[in-house]
């Protein structure tokens, strides 16, 4: 026997949608209706299975450490690590969780001192390879003053380490020490590396920390899955109804010298950016996790249900297209969840339920933990950025308070918080 509900969703008598549900039909699968009757959600599935395959095991590295990057004030620097071997999808242990890489770095002054949470980063090139694997080990600073900077690498290992801390430390990478030396800003105009971060002083705007200049955001609030585009490794559409983005209006838009990957993928989301910078437009907001919302296209993780694994390429990928924007003078609106998977309450009047997709429910547990903090370790070097807690957000205020609060402990950048 097959019991078929169906509820129509409202408030208060007044409905939602025009549609009513008459009569359910069950036809016989047969070769002219089985592919009509594969579900969306398969295709998740498939990829889910492929990426959980065996990987081949290499060596671990060194403990080597390696500075890349324009060593200029308010610029990226990079160090890499040569750490444990790991895979994407490994469980014992897993890298995003199981490991806890963490850099301080100290202006020789003493002030300031950060202390940036570090990642995984495969094989260190994977937005060009889509490696899932390999021993290096990444965080980014955005150095506030010219000078030399010292770093100091802390690394454990243990159950939860990354979300939870504690672990024991894991030689020879714990203890890493170097220095390296950091030049004045060469950068003009809308690129925010001139006028240094975003900061809050109480005021009405955010400020600019090394020009003191005001900033007010006038920007493009749509569309909401900006990156739901088809150059992403393995970014996946669900619903029919809404497709990857091409962004092909705006390749045009893309100029020699702007950045690329895998042989000129993202010239129609780097152009976009251009057009928008050329216009005046100065921020642009995008969901980075919107399983279950309106567009059911866009998640950090190998897989739409696999909350902890995260894939190395794709946000590799994410993080040129953030960085061209910072450099176009567009602010990075982060919108951390959508309405239909930010906690357990279902519908209009939150009702009490289970939503998969949510992130521990609602509250600040081990996955919400480790989202915020893979984004901050990945993205937080950026400049001018915010984060907003979610779009059209439901959850109690108690974890509103705790997941703004992890937040904050997390960023080294103390970035807006909306």
């Amino acid at each position: 026997m097959v019991e078929v509900r169906a509820q129509v969703g409202s408030a208060d008598g007044r409905e939602w949608s025009r549609g009513r549900w008459s009569k359910v039909a069950f036809i016989p699968r047969n070769p002219a209706t089985v592919g009509h009757g594969q579900s969306q959600l398969a295709l998740a599935a498939a990829q889910r299975e492929r990426l959980f395959r065996p990987v081949a095991r290499q060596a671990s590295g060194n403990g080597g450490v390696r500075i890349t990057g324009e060593l200029r004030q308010w610029h990226k620097v990079t160090l890499d690590l040569a750490g444990p071997f790991a895979a994407e999808t490994d469980t014992a242990p897993n890298p995003f969780t199981g490991y806890r890489f963490d850099v301080t770095f100290t202006h020789e002054s003493g002030s300031p001192s950060h202390t940036v949470p570090g990642y995984f980063a495969a094989d260190g090139t994977a937005a060009e390879t889509s490696a899932t694997a390999g021993p290096v080990w990444r965080a980014h600073l955005s150095p506030d003053k010219p000078g030399k900077w010292n770093y100091r690498v802390s690394f454990t290992v243990g159950p939860n380490a990354a979300t939870y801390g504690g672990g024991k430390a894991l030689a020879p990478y714990d203890g890493k020490a170097g220095s390296f030396t950091v030049a004045a800003t060469n950068k003009t105009g809308a690129d925010f590396r001139a006028g240094g971060r975003l900061t809050y002083n109480g005021g009405h705007y955010l400020v600019a920390a090394g020009s003191g200049q005001p900033f007010l955001k006038a920007g493009a609030d749509a569309p909401e899955t900006l990156l739901a585009y088809a150059d992403f490794d393995d970014t996946l559409a669900l619903k029919k109804e809404v497709p990857l983005k091409t962004w092909a209006p705006h390749v045009g838009d893309w100029r020699v010298g702007d950045p690329t990957w895998q042989g000129g993928k993202g010239k129609g989301l780097i152009g976009a950016l251009n057009y928008l910078g050329a216009k005046g437009v100065n921020a642009i907001s995008f969901l980075t996790y919107n399983a279950a919302g309106d567009g059911d296209n866009v998640w950090p993780f190998v897989a739409r249900d696999e909350k902890f694994h995260y894939d190395c390429s794709r946000l590799d990928q994410w993080s040129i297209v953030f960085e061209h924007a910072q450099a176009r003078g567009v602010f990075l609106h982060f919108k951390l969840q959508e309405n239909e998977n930010d906690d357990d309450r279902i519908g209009p009047q939150s009702k009490p339920g289970r939503v998969p997709e949510s992130l521990d429910g609602g509250a600040c547990g081990p996955e919400r933990r480790l989202y915020l903090r893979e984004l901050i370790a990945r993205f937080g070097h950026n400049l001018a950025l915010n984060w907003n807690l979610g779009e059209e957000n439901t959850q109690s205020p108690e974890e509103q308070r705790a997941m703004a609060q992890f937040i904050h402990d997390t960023d080294p950048y103390r970035h807006l918080i909306v």
